[in-house]
């Protein structure tokens, strides 16, 4: 009832104020607006000021907001000098706080929400003094979530007449409402007739915000195929406009094949025989289309295919040409194809002139050829036993020899593709009489009888020589080796010899025969009744001599020791007589126990003459 009665005394006071504003004045200022972030708390300030003349006694402040949707007010608030108070049963209850001084007014908003985006009214009742009142703007901010985007899946043809869906893009729950702008490449799409369609719809949800979607219609073009397209979503915050940009995405465009090429995957390098080909085509469209394969030579015939790669097997020389793909998405009468060059290299078998052997004769010249066919420069080399004798085509053989005889290989390469070689071979052999070692003299032997002689005879020859023996003076002879290789022969006989021996080697083929012959003198066995025989006797008079030599040497020195010491008397001792310091050699005597036969071999000079052991010694040497 208090607040009934108090509410009528200030409309009274209002009515009496308003009837004599026509002789006060007061001066008010508010903002227009006032921005806030949803949640935070707003404060909205109303200055006011009465005119010197007309100071109120009392002064009265309201506040009132705008009701949504209808253009009546509802107060919030009012207080004077006695009182201040919050309205009840408003949105505002509880959440509102005014402080007023003489000269200001101020209203805090707390835990701002959407709803509370309204006009707020200041009013300023001073009475007889005047009254005023001011409205500001409440505006709320809520940004968006991140814009969301979603690239159509599924491929778009460049030859749709009509622009297409390309992507959509949302921003949920922003306030105010948010826009979408879309961007590609960084560059906006402005809606164009025919090429760009933009369809946005905006939803209020139930708690206030707003939702945004947009869907972007465009007519692809060959060119967006590496294209990135993005949505930016655009939002007022407080004194600003802030923006948000989603993920880009990339559209999958779908064209025709406007360009073909078809190259030799493997092998790398040249194509010889033998080889398995991979020839790869590819082209510009989208998907990539299947291919056909064909030859030039033969375009009317399909080769059997694996997608875009045709597989070449085993190739010869047959499968050269140039070889062709066509895409098949578009129109078959279309110059769209790709071509490829192919060349398959070989080297066909040797072929060697004179064909496997040849015969030839002693002294004979020969001409030998080795050519293999090839799309490519050949080198040829000659090997003979593993050795090289020769390069090139052709190899000539002069003045044929014994060692001429052997198989001749000539090796056929291709430099340029070292997989590629061949090779042939000629086996020459040389025809002749035999020959034989030493075949222009006698050998002579001398030989003592009793003993065994081998006898040695090789002849060389084509076909190989035979060899026989034949032998006169000696029936004690046989064969002791006998072999033979592709062109010698060898044979050793041992003979014993008896007496004075002839014998003849005989070596013979088909064409001729050469003869090799021995003379042995046998020399009678001389036989002694000394312990060793003349020979021997030298090499033993020799040792005896150097050791008597030695032995008087030492027996001189000891004697000419003992005799410094005094421990020999000079004097004559024996046959031994030492008479003066110098003696010379004939007065030295050495008197050696032997048989008559050995002093006259130890003894006798060259003249027939004694000697010294020293002399003998010397004459020996000489």
């Amino acid at each position: 009832m208090a607040f009934l009665h108090s509410s009528l005394c200030l409309l009274l006071v209002h009515v009496c104020a308003l009837s004599r504003g026509a002789w006060a004045k007061v001066d008010l200022a508010v903002d227009d607006s006032v921005e806030v972030y949803l949640g935070d708390s707003a404060q909205i300030s109303c200055q006011y000021n009465f005119s010197a003349a007309s100071q109120p006694s009392v002064v009265m402040i309201q506040w009132f907001v705008r009701a949504v949707g209808n253009s009546s007010r509802m107060r919030i608030f009012y207080g004077d000098d006695s009182q201040q108070m919050v309205d009840d049963n408003t949105p505002y209850s509880g959440r509102i706080a005014v402080t007023s001084d003489q000269q200001a007014s101020l209203l805090a908003i707390q835990d701002v929400r959407l709803s509370d985006e309204r006009e707020f009214f200041c009013q300023v009742n001073g009475l007889a003094a005047g009254n005023a009142e001011g409205k500001t703007h409440l505006r709320v901010f809520a940004p968006p979530e991140a814009p969301v985007i979603e690239g159509v899946l599924t491929g778009i043809s460049v030859t749709n007449e009509l622009p297409s869906k390309v992507a959509s893009c949302e921003a949920r729950n922003g306030f105010p409402k948010p826009n979408i702008t879309w961007y590609r490449n960084s560059t906006p799409l402005l809606p164009a007739q025919g090429h760009v369609n933009v369809l946005t719809l905006v939803t209020r949800e139930s708690n206030g915000f707003y939702s945004v979607q947009s869907t972007l219609e465009y007519k692809v073009l060959k060119e967006d195929k590496d294209a990135q397209f993005v949505c930016e979503v655009s939002f007022s915050v407080p004194g600003a406009v802030r923006t948000a940009e989603s993920k880009a995405v990339n559209l999958t465009i779908y064209y025709p094949t406007t360009m073909v090429e078809l190259w030799k995957e493997s092998p790398q390098g040249l194509v010889k025989e033998g080889d398995t080909v991979e020839l790869r085509c590819q082209g510009d469209g989208n998907p990539p289309p299947p291919f056909v394969f064909s030859r030039e030579q033969d375009p009317a015939v399909d080769l059997e295919s694996r997608g875009n790669v045709l597989m070449l097997s085993a190739v010869s020389r047959k499968d050269s040409g140039v070889y062709r793909c066509r895409p098949l998405d578009v129109e078959p009468l279309a110059e769209v194809t790709g071509d490829v060059q192919l060349t398959v290299h070989y080297l066909d078998p040797a072929v060697v002139v004179p064909k496997d052997s040849e015969v030839m004769f002693k002294g004979e010249s020969l001409t030998a050829t080795c050519n293999a066919l090839s799309s490519l420069k050949t080198s040829t080399v000659w090997y003979k036993d593993g050795k090289q004798v020769g390069t090139g085509n052709t190899l000539l053989l002069q003045d044929a020899t014994y060692e001429t005889t052997g198989e001749y290989v000539c090796e056929v390469t291709v430099p340029s593709l070292p997989a590629l070689h061949t090779s042939g071979f000629v086996h020459i052999i040389v025809q002749g009489a035999p020959h034989m070692h030493d075949m222009d003299r006698e050998v002579e032997l001398e030989e003592a009888t009793g003993r065994l002689v081998n006898l040695s005879c090789e002849a060389h020859g084509h076909p190989l020589p035979s060899i026989s023996w034949s032998i006169v003076g000696s029936q004690g002879w046989h064969e002791v080796v006998s072999k033979a290789n592709e062109h010698t022969a060898h044979s050793v006989v041992s003979v014993k010899v008896t007496s004075d021996i002839s014998a003849l080697c005989n070596a013979s083929n088909d064409m001729g025969t050469e003869i090799k012959a021995f003379s042995i003198k046998a020399i009678p066995m001389v036989t002694s009744t000394a312990p060793f025989s003349p020979a021997e006797g030298n090499g033993v008079i020799i040792v005896v001599i150097i050791l008597c030599i030695l032995l008087l040497a030492i027996l001189g020195s000891i004697l000419y020791f003992l005799h410094k010491k005094g421990k020999i008397p000079c004097g004559r001792s024996g046959k031994q007589e030492i008479s003066k310091e110098n003696t010379t050699k004939d007065d030295i005597v050495v008197e050696m126990k032997t048989n008559p036969m050995e002093e006259a071999v130890l003894l006798k000079g060259v003249n027939g003459d004694k000697k010294s052991p020293s002399d003998q010694y010397m004459d020996l040497q000489k």
